[in-house]
């Protein structure tokens, strides 16, 4: 199977900008955002030549890949792979369900 386009939902993409953004004004510096940067990078390059190589969560066709303190979560189909979150993992699960409920694609 080729190499699925990777789409992120508004959701996603707020919650992975605050979260670099964080991080950029914690440390003035950008030095951990760029390594954030690259380890999701590297997790979306796996998912989108092998987007079962994660693991199954308890919400219908939704994918979790854990990266430390955070985690993607993702659905796919054979074309795409959804980003549906970027999830601090030291926050309150109830929210994840929340923010993947409310979850818009952007495309």
């Amino acid at each position: 199977m080729a190499k699925r386009k990777i789409v992120w939902t508004e959701t996603a993409a707020k919650q992975r900008r605050e979260v670099l953004t964080y991080w950029t004004e914690r440390n003035k510096s950008t030095v951990y955002a760029e390594k954030l940067i690259k380890i999701i990078a590297q997790h979306l390059k796996v998912i989108s030549k092998s987007p079962q190589a994660f693991k199954e969560t308890e919400l219908n066709h939704v994918r979790e890949s854990a990266m430390g303190h955070f985690s993607l979560y993702y659905t796919y189909t054979d074309h795409l792979v959804i980003v549906m979150a970027f999830w601090d993992n030291r926050q309150d699960p109830e929210l994840l369900l929340k923010a993947i409920k409310n979850a818009t694609p952007l495309f």
